[in-house]
C-alpha cells in the first residue's frame, strides 16, 4: 500500500481513538470523582476532569496511530494483491460478475418454488456459482470478451485500447546497442521504460565473473547511459515490479499487460509469449530487415568486391544497410568496386540477399 495512504490511515485511526477516548472520560469519571471527594479535593474536579478526558484522548490518539495498519493489514494485503491484476482483468472481473448475479437472480424465483431445503438454499448456491464462473470466465480471458462486445456490437478499436504512452525495454535489446541509433532518428515518439529488475539483470551481468558476460552487461550499461543522454528520447526508470515473480521476461510481459505498453525486444521467445498475450512487440532485427534497401531486377548499383562466394567464380560485398551482394563471375576482382546490375533478391533467414551480374568495374 502507498505510503500516502498509511499515513492517512494512521491519522484517521489515531483521531478516531483519541475521540473515543476522550469520550470514555465520562465513564471513568464517577470513579474518580468519589475518590477526589474521600480526599477533600473535591474543590479541583473540574480541572482533574479535563486533565482525565485530555489524557485518555492523547493515549487514544497513540495507541490509533500505532494500531490502526495492524488492524487494517488484511486490506493492505488485499490491495497489494490487487495491484497486481491488470485493469482489464479486473474490469472483466466486475463485467463476469454482474452477469453471473443477473443470470442467478432469473434463475432464483423457479428454483425457490422447490420444496425444503432445495427452495430454500439451492437459489443462493446457484448465485454465487454463477457469479464465480462469471468474474473467472471473463476476468481471466477479457481480450476474447471484448472482442466479442465489439464485434456483437459493430465497434472499431478505440485508441485507448492501443499500446500505451510506454515502450519497455528488455536486457538483450538493450545490450544489443541499435536502439540508440534508432532513437536517435526521432522515430520514437512515446517514453522508453526500463524496469529496476531489467537494471538489476543488466548489473549482474556486468559483474560477472565471465569476460564475455562482464563486457556484454558493461556495453549495456553504456547503452542505457546514453539512451538518458539523449534530447531526442525520454527514458525513465520504474520501481513497478511483479511480486511472486522471479523470471524477468515474464515480468516484463506481466508489466507491458498492466501498464498497456509495448516491449521492445531482439529475444525471440520472448517475442513470441509477448505476441501470444496480446502485447504488441517491437523486434529491432525486424526493423532492420525492413528497412534494408528494396531493389528489383534490371537495377543498377556500384558494390566493392571483398570476398570470394560460396560458388566458383562468385564474389560478394555488402551495401552501406548491411545487406550481401552475391556477384557472378567476380570472385577474381576483390578490393575493387564494380558496377552491377541487379539479377534477383532472395529473402532469407538471416535477411536479404541481392543476386547481381558485373556491367563494368572502376578502379578500387
Amino acid at each position: 500500500m502507498p505510503r500516502r495512504w498509511i499515513r492517512f490511515i494512521r491519522q484517521v485511526g489515531a483521531i478516531i481513538l483519541a475521540v473515543l477516548g476522550y469520550g470514555s472520560s465520562s465513564a471513568v469519571w464517577p470513579f474518580v470523582e468519589r475518590q477526589l471527594v474521600a480526599q477533600g479535593l473535591e474543590p479541583f474536579g473540574h480541572v482533574v476532569q479535563l486533565l482525565l478526558g485530555i489524557s485518555l484522548g492523547m493515549f487514544g490518539f497513540g495507541f490509533g496511530y500505532l494500531l490502526a495498519p495492524t488492524v487494517l493489514r488484511p486490506l493492505d494485503i488485499a490491495y497489494e494483491e490487487l495491484s497486481q491484476v491488470p485493469p482489464v482483468r479486473l474490469l472483466g472481473a466486475a463485467v463476469g460478475l454482474g452477469v453471473g448475479l443477473f443470470l442467478g437472480a432469473l434463475a432464483a424465483f423457479p428454483l425457490a418454488q422447490l420444496r425444503a431445503p432445495l427452495g430454500q438454499f439451492l437459489p443462493f448456491i446457484v448465485a454465487v456459482t454463477l457469479a464465480y464462473l462469471g468474474a473467472a470466465t471473463v476476468g481471466n480471458n477479457p481480450g476474447a470478451f471484448l472482442a466479442l462486445l465489439r464485434s456483437t456490437l459493430g465497434l472499431r478499436d478505440q485508441a485507448g485500447e492501443r499500446p500505451g504512452e510506454y515502450i519497455l525495454l528488455d536486457t538483450s535489446v538493450i545490450i544489443d546497442g541499435r536502439v540508440t541509433d534508432v532513437a536517435e532518428t526521432g522515430f520514437i515518439e512515446k517514453t522508453l521504460m526500463v524496469p529496476r529488475f531489467v537494471l538489476d539483470e543488466l548489473q549482474q551481468i556486468a559483474d560477472s565473473s565471465d569476460s564475455l558476460r562482464r563486457n556484454r552487461g558493461r556495453r549495456g550499461l553504456e547503452i542505457l547511459n546514453r539512451l538518458q543522454s539523449s534530447t531526442h528520447v525520454a527514458v525513465e526508470i520504474s520501481d513497478m515490479d511483479i511480486v511472486g515473480v522471479n523470471e524477468v521476461d515474464r515480468k516484463l510481459v506481466q508489466l507491458a499487460e498492466r501498464i498497456n505498453a509495448s516491449i521492445m525486444t531482439n529475444d525471440y521467445n520472448l517475442n513470441r509469449v509477448a505476441e501470444i498475450q496480446g502485447i504488441r512487440v517491437l523486434n529491432l532485427n525486424e526493423l532492420a530487415n525492413a528497412v534494408k534497401t528494396m531493389v528489383l531486377p534490371g537495377e543498377q548499383m556500384q558494390v566493392r568486391i571483398i570476398q570470394e562466394g560460396k560458388e566458383p567464380g562468385q564474389g560478394v560485398g555488402y551495401l552501406e544497410d548491411g545487406t550481401m551482394v552475391v556477384v557472378e563471375h567476380a570472385s577474381d576482382r576483390q578490393g575493387m568496386s564494380l558496377d552491377v546490375r541487379v539479377t534477383r533478391m532472395l529473402q532469407t533467414v538471416a535477411g536479404r540477399m541481392i543476386f547481381a551480374t558485373v556491367e563494368h568495374e572502376t578502379a578500387g
